[in-house]
């Protein structure tokens, strides 16, 4: 990959020729070869027992077993312009449930 000396704009490969697309610096390009490479992106996937750690908590009531410490994460489930919908989970028995607020 050569850059412009006059701007510093990536140099792109047309003919033979490579060209600056912002101040139209030309220069031999017979010396430079192209290649093209796919890139895949590696996704990491995370179980629900892998995501438990990386949650926040915070101090609410179960309303199933009492417990007062629940994890916390919020989705957009309604349309764009209303709020998002919280939701929690107990982190002793489990329980979930959703705050609209």
């Amino acid at each position: 990959m050569k850059f412009c000396p006059s701007c510093n704009t990536r140099l792109r490969k047309m003919d033979g020729v490579l060209i600056c697309s912002k101040c139209d610096h030309k220069e031999d390009g017979s010396s430079v070869t192209s290649q093209h490479t796919d890139v895949v992106p590696e996704l990491d996937v995370l179980t629900e027992e892998d995501g438990k750690d990386m949650l926040p908590t915070t101090k609410i009531d179960c309303d199933r077993c009492g417990h007062d410490e629940a994890v916390w994460w919020m989705l957009q489930t309604r349309s764009a312009d209303e709020p998002t919908t919280q939701f929690y989970r107990c982190v002793k028995c489990g329980h979930t449930w959703r705050d609209y607020s």
